[in-house]
């Protein structure tokens, strides 16, 4: 797959659904308990809208492609429900990637959802995004309010210019998952942003955050701690950004 940066990230979510994507089948290439919000039941795919310098999954992210296993959402809820019940965890998610590209993901999604919702009606999903095509189509979001979902928003950056550069895409499309944030607190949805905090000075977030709750969501931010991978220190230079 040809990218150049910057780079128009609804002609990349198309491209790489388009690969991800099979007949409601997705690719992912694992599934494993994980720590994060006390455990949760967890499905690592690959694809993404975005091309964020710190992602932890890069590689596998730029070329989705070669990856072979798709997995049914019948099959995806199946293996979550499954570890879920051997460790114990009340919680899941996807990781690794975006869970919304398109409207295929998306159906891919919701079905997952549906079914772990079915057999486990207490137990939440905790959708991570990057907030781009439930900002760009935000009529997604009433499927939300008939399914336990809480969506947390993963922000990949603080205006315009902070966006380009963390998350590779035009900066012209900086405020859709702000919008998203809206639409869901307007509909009642438990959602809240997470933003990597290591590239702003903390007076810089907070008026960040002050901005937030006067345009978008009145809920706290999540700040991230990143991950030094060498592959990821490596992206931070190339990209010109400073820790």
């Amino acid at each position: 797959m040809s990218l150049q940066f910057p780079f128009n990230p609804l002609e990349r979510a198309g491209e790489v659904e388009s690969q991800v994507m099979k007949e409601g089948k997705r690719l992912y290439y694992r599934f494993r308990p994980a720590k994060f919000y006390g455990g949760v039941a967890t499905g690592d795919a690959v694809g993404c809208s975005f091309l964020c310098a710190y992602c932890w999954n890069y590689k596998r992210n730029l070329n989705p492609g070669r990856y072979k296993d798709f997995y049914s959402p019948q099959e995806v809820a199946a293996r979550m429900l499954a570890i879920a019940q051997k460790n114990f965890l009340n919680l899941y998610r996807i990781s690794g990637a975006e869970p919304v590209l398109g409207d295929r993901s998306f159906e891919h999604l919701i079905e997952i959802v549906k079914i772990l919702f079915r057999y486990r009606p207490g137990s939440p999903f905790i959708l991570e995004t990057n907030g781009f095509f439930l900002g760009y189509k935000p009529e997604f979001i009433e499927m939300f309010k008939y399914l336990n979902i809480k969506v947390r928003v993963s922000l990949k950056g603080i205006d315009e210019i902070s966006f380009e550069n963390i998350s590779g895409a035009e900066k012209k499309y900086f405020e859709y998952p702000l919008i998203a944030l809206r639409e869901l607190e307007e509909r009642k949805i438990i959602a809240w942003p997470a933003l990597m905090g290591d590239f702003f000075p903390h007076e810089e977030v907070l008026g960040f955050e002050e901005f937030l709750k006067d345009n978008y969501t009145s809920a706290r931010i999540e700040i991230e701690n990143l991950k030094p991978f060498p592959f990821v220190v490596e992206n931070i230079k190339k990209r010109n950004l400073k820790l």
